[in-house]
């Protein structure tokens, strides 16, 4: 399998998805996020959700906001809901697809 360029473990199996980082041609580059998994009801998508706090000045106080990005999920991989996974920018590869999962941090189990 050849290098990504990120210091992550390789799957222990292997996938003939051409969208893959490990097993295919696609080459991850740029910004890499940490979220858990907040649907996998689609094929080879997942939906990323992650949370932060927005102050508001107005109130002194902070609010929690979220933002989904669906990303990719190659078969080698298959993160499932409620998992905690590490994703990062890809080429475009669909309308709202540019990232995709590099690895599984933790089981939601």
């Amino acid at each position: 399998m050849p290098e990504i360029g990120y210091d992550v473990p390789e799957p222990e199996t292997e996938c003939d998805d051409d969208n893959c980082p490990f097993c295919g041609t696609l080459s991850p580059r740029g910004t890499v996020l940490e979220g858990r998994v907040a649907s996998d009801k689609m094929d080879k998508t997942v939906v990323i959700e992650r949370e932060h706090d927005v102050k508001v000045p107005k109130y002194d106080r902070y609010m929690r906001r979220r933002s989904r990005t669906p990303a990719h999920n190659p078969p080698c991989i298959d993160a499932e809901e409620g998992d905690t996974v590490r994703i990062a920018e890809c080429r475009p590869l669909s309308k709202t697809k540019h990232f995709v999962v590099i690895e599984v941090l933790e089981d939601g189990e």
